[in-house]
């Protein structure tokens, strides 16, 4: 089995380099190479170079052959420049065709009301419009997004997703969002489409991904203007060049050689950020795919940079900092009450509950005490835990046993005729002010003692805060609790500020004042309340599970609909700019070493006193112009693999990141073309 993987694994990277090496010739179009200023000098260089060279081969036999020379490997350049940039959109055509493959016509079954049993009317599920219901069954294919109005069901929304395991969709709140193209495994379900044709999320997502080459983010077309600039400026003293040299052959001492327009041509490409400028759209397009494998749809590049430059991070208590559910921690029995007969009494009285919180307490007094788990079941009158009377319990063999909110026990007790003790409230508030939820346990109108409660942080999440503060990363938890259990959750998580009790205005009023101060904030959600604060949020993450307001309000849709894949977009986003910086940092550098190599081999037959700045020995004025023209094309190809993984990002200040950068890439980018230069002219003076 995993030799069929790795098989197919092979087949798929050798269709993908097939494709990209033919899309790297069909890129040679003009109008294609002018959306690249850089490259495109380099085009137009390549064409001049390779017109000197046939006519010196027409004109005099022999005599335009290093002037061919020179221009193959200007076209080889932009070859593989090219390459670079056809790899990156290959690997998005492909993901863009696995969400085609899964996007299936179907026939909708559109009724004229939300019951049923109404008439129906089969009609094309592209010929849907917003606001039509739809009733899919079980084994159907749900055919456009929507939100459920009736039935509960379980969908298969793997296509989208990735995830095996289905999911519940259900009227209201948040899990009431279906999306066209997923299969409904169970039941039935009305939906309310609020989609138009052929705009459903899948089709939104087909059509970001697709559009991932065409799209330019405000920091790579700032790049781009610095890296226009930088060649226009090495043209204008390229161009220069040619009257100065015609002017020192002229006048020299011992005569001079007037330097050649393919030696122009070769110093002008090497000297200009040839390196920066062909793997830049590859380094934008390989960002966003590194995010679809992390199961992430950016709806825009201005999106991941604005991940990487965030310096907020808004994030739910529930679901993101602690597991979801309240669990049961800690029994504190009453004065003359063993922890024993504490257990097996909250056990019987949380057998009929439910709700995650009630089993959590049934596992607790299983686990501290093993024997009660084996006592055989008794039978009396079962109480499900409801919202009205926050209780749950049972009457057997004359006894009642209730387990609750400590103030519905108190006024059970009383209404029973018993006594609440004054020691207990202390007991409670002790709890409470750890930021756990006390329940109180009774009998027959005595209270036995407290289970608590306690929202679960997630292991490792105070670590990660760490990180980001490290980075200059602010933590902001938003939770509904009350301040106590907040302040309490935030101490545990190690998040840097928190807001209880918060409101969908107070969210939104939180991220307005950190604008105000100049910050860029990044937030997660998936609930309608959430839709106002995402919008006005940099980084708006929205789960795909999420409502059709929180989704439209997002700018990033987390496929796995996991809250905390906000640290990895952050994480993601700030790799896109440190791979963007790193390589510019090489491209730059690079030209120390081209200096020492072209400069003195074109002019030293001018001033034979340049040849001082042969310091690397090269073997003739020739070989080392063509050794620094190979140089340059082949150090494309060789970075390609880093511009598409991305240079690994690590958890560290701004000053600290920079220092890193200069040390590696730049120091790296003045060393490498020495080497690699001085190597080139060994091969070639063999040869």
């Amino acid at each position: 089995m995993n030799a069929q993987v790795v098989g197919h694994g092979l087949a798929f990277w050798r269709r993908l380099y097939r494709e990209a090496l033919r899309d790297s010739f069909r890129k040679l179009d003009p109008r294609v190479q002018l959306r690249n200023p850089v490259m495109f000098v380099v085009y137009l260089g390549a064409i001049l170079v390779s017109a000197i060279g046939f006519l010196g081969m027409v004109s005099r036999p022999g005599h335009g052959a290093y002037d061919l020379v020179i221009a193959v490997w200007l076209w080889l350049t932009l070859l593989f420049a090219n390459f670079s940039e056809a790899l990156a959109e290959g690997q998005g055509k492909a993901q863009a065709s696995s969400l085609k493959a899964s996007r299936r016509e179907v026939l909708a079954r559109k009724i004229s009301s939300d019951d049923p049993q109404s008439p129906q009317t089969e009609i094309p599920g592209n010929a849907l419009q917003p606001g039509d219901l739809v009733l899919v069954s079980a084994g159907e294919v749900i055919p456009a997004d929507g939100d459920v109005v009736r039935g509960v069901a379980s969908v298969d929304e793997s296509a989208i997703t990735g995830e095996s395991a289905p999911v519940i969709r259900e009227p209201g709140g948040d899990r009431s969002a279906v999306t066209g193209g997923t299969h409904l495994l169970s039941d039935w379900l009305v939906i309310r489409v609020t989609s138009s044709p052929g705009d459903t999320f899948l089709d939104r997502m087909i059509r970001m991904v697709e559009g991932a080459a065409r799209r330019k983010t405000p920091n790579e077309i700032a790049l781009m203007v610095l890296l226009v600039v930088l060649t226009m400026v090495f043209l204008v003293v390229t161009v220069t060049l040619y009257p100065f040299s015609v002017y020192s052959a002229d006048y020299a001492i011992h005569g001079g050689e007037v330097v050649s327009p393919t030696v122009l041509v070769a110093l002008l490409v090497c000297l200009i950020p040839t390196t920066i400028g062909a793997l830049l759209p590859a380094i934008g397009i390989a960002g966003i795919m590194r995010l679809l494998k992390a199961k992430v749809i950016a709806k825009s590049g201005r999106a991941i940079e604005a991940a990487g430059d965030a310096d907020v991070l808004f994030l739910d208590k529930t679901g993101t900092i602690t597991f979801g559910n309240r669990q049961a921690a800690e029994l504190v029995p009453a004065a003359g009450v063993s922890e024993e007969d504490l257990a097996r009494a909250v056990r019987l009285s949380s057998l009929s509950d439910d709700t995650p919180e009630g089993k959590s307490v049934v596992i607790l007094a299983e686990r501290l005490f093993p024997a009660i788990a084996r006592e055989s079941a008794i039978e009396g009158v079962w109480m499900p835990f409801s919202a009205e009377t926050r209780m749950s319990g049972v009457d057997m063999d004359g006894r009642r046993l209730r387990k609750g909110a400590p103030d519905a026990i108190r006024n059970w007790i009383r209404d029973s005729g018993g006594e609440w003790p004054d020691g207990m409230n202390a007991a409670i508030d002790r709890i409470a002010q750890t930021g756990a939820t006390p329940l109180a346990v009774a009998m027959d109108g005595q209270v036995l003692g407290l289970a608590s409660l306690r929202d679960i942080v997630k292991p490792g999440i105070r670590e990660r805060f760490a990180e980001l503060r490290k980075i200059g990363i602010r933590t902001v938890m938003i939770t509904g609790d009350n301040p106590v259990t907040a302040g309490a959750i935030a101490a545990e998580a190690g998040v840097d500020e928190y807001l209880a009790e918060a409101r969908p205005q107070d969210k939104l009023a939180k991220i307005r004042e950190y604008h105000e101060q100049g910050h860029l904030v990044a937030m997660t959600g998936d609930g309608t309340n959430d839709a106002p604060a995402l919008a006005q949020a940099d980084v708006a993450v929205c789960m795909a599970s999420g409502t059709q307001a929180a989704r439209e309000a997002a700018n990033i849709v987390d496929l796995d609909s996991d809250p905390t894949k906000l640290l990895e977009i952050v994480r993601l986003g700030k790799q896109l700019l440190v791979t963007r910086g790193a390589l510019t940092t090489f491209s730059i550098a690079n030209d120390v070493a081209k200096y020492f190599a072209i400069i003195p081999a074109a002019f030293v037959g001018t001033y034979p006193q340049l040849s001082a700045l042969n310091i690397m020995g090269l073997d003739s004025p020739r070989n080392a112009i063509l050794s620094a023209v190979i140089f340059n094309a082949l150090v494309i190809p060789m970075l390609i693999p880093l511009a598409l993984r991305g240079v690994r990002y690590r958890a560290m200040g701004a000053d600290a990141l920079l220092f890193r950068n200069i040390l590696v890439y730049g120091l790296g980018g003045v060393i490498a073309p020495f080497l690699g230069i001085k190597l080139i002219d060994l091969i070639l003076a063999v040869l």
